[in-house]
């Protein structure tokens, strides 16, 4: 595990020096050591600092350099970097081997919770969940999903609401734009992949955005108080999920479903997949995609929607984003530190030899068997927190 470890920050030193070179190397060594130290327990720079028995100023002092502009761009860079190496890895291969894979964008913003009144980009609204009103910051993420697992794509702070050209859909297909262009580079267009979205983002206009980047294959969660029309009924879509006839054991798909052709006033004609996750639980998918796809296609689609899911509860509940709480410009470097660590345990587990753990059991397992002080002392600078004078 040592081993690999070593290689790992090798790897991500070589590759990704040059997005850091405008700074001096101790900017750099101190955003990958706060990554790595979440291994060891650490998700702050104070609590990195006390772990080494060092001034939690010096840390302070060499990431607070950063400046917006370079932090949104390098957190982008780095992330389109590892998910294209991903792409380009499956895309030498045999066509049914690209299809098992599942490669799927999947669009979803999650909510962190804050109580901070002097934090960056932190918003007040009503919770649907809570039921009262809550303070939070809120993240727009673009996550590729491939073999089961998800690379961060794109990631942005957002109003929960937004107005005019700060709406989650307006800065969406301005970060889809700006992936698509740097994917391009490489000779990687994204937009020959599905792309999955729910129900929050359903609208006339986001579909034709979409369109106009080249997307083909779109599924979005329906709303239930949009109305359809067949040959015998109009209603709801809370009125059609009690009204159709839900099949089960369908082929390639594990939920009781049914597919239909209705009309909606907005969209026009187009397929809908009802579908069932129990008795009293019905959910409607709208399949938006420039060709009409199988209900199985659409499925398979969609079940890929869900691994977002993992990468919030990854960087929520394992690598605690909410206890970050840096000012200003802080909020980018606190993100770009958490997805730098995660990227460094998703390498590890596209490793053969790790492919069958987690990355929380990753985690564990390089803290069971290395020392963070050796660790620094090997790759940073041993003068950078003093960590060559520690007993």
């Amino acid at each position: 595990m040592k081993f690999h470890l070593s290689s790992i920050i090798q790897i991500f030193f070589v590759r990704f020096n040059r997005l850091f070179r405008s700074h001096k190397i101790e900017a750099f060594e101190a955003i990958m050591i706060l990554a790595i130290s979440h291994a060891y327990g650490c998700f702050n720079p104070k609590q990195l600092a006390d772990f080494l028995g060092v001034n939690h100023q010096k840390i302070y002092t060499e990431i607070s350099s950063w400046t917006l502009y370079k932090l949104q761009k390098v957190l982008k860079l780095l992330m389109v970097n590892v998910a294209v190496e991903q792409l380009q890895i499956i895309e030498k291969k045999s066509n049914s081997t690209q299809s098992r894979a599942k490669i799927t964008f999947a669009v979803d913003d999650s909510v962190i919770d804050r109580v901070g009144k002097r934090l960056r980009c932190t918003f007040t609204w009503y919770s649907g969940r809570w039921k009262k009103v809550v303070n939070g910051q809120n993240i727009l993420g673009i996550i590729l999903t491939i073999n089961g697992k998800a690379i961060p794509i794109g990631l942005k702070y957002c109003s929960k609401q937004g107005r005019k050209n700060t709406d989650k859909p307006s800065i969406l297909i301005a970060m889809l734009k700006e992936i698509k262009e740097e994917c391009l580079k490489e000779n990687i267009n994204i937009s020959k992949y599905p792309i999955t979205l729910d129900s929050w983002y359903v609208s006339k206009q986001l579909k034709e955005q979409l369109d106009e980047l080249g997307f083909t294959k779109i599924i979005m969660a329906g709303k239930s108080s949009y109305v359809f029309e067949g040959e015998d009924f109009k209603g709801k879509g809370s009125e059609w999920k009690k009204r159709v006839d839900y099949q089960e054991n369908q082929w390639g798909i594990d939920v009781p479903c049914v597919r239909k052709k209705l009309s909606n006033p907005t969209f026009g004609e187009l397929n809908w997949l009802f579908f069932q996750k129990s008795n009293s639980s019905c959910y409607l998918l709208m399949d938006l995609s420039s060709i009409s796809l199988r209900g199985v296609e659409i499925w398979r689609i969609w079940s890929a929607h869900n691994i977002i899911e993992q990468f919030w509860k990854m960087l929520k509940s394992v690598l605690k984003i909410a206890e970050m709480k840096l000012r200003k410009q802080g909020i980018y470097i606190g993100l770009l530190i958490k997805v730098i660590m995660y990227l460094i345990l998703l390498s590890m587990q596209f490793m053969p030899s790790l492919g069958r753990l987690s990355l929380t059991q990753i985690m564990r397992k390089i803290e069971s068997t290395t020392k963070l002080p050796d660790v620094i002392k090997e790759h940073f600078q041993h003068d950078f927190l003093g960590v060559s004078a520690m007993a």
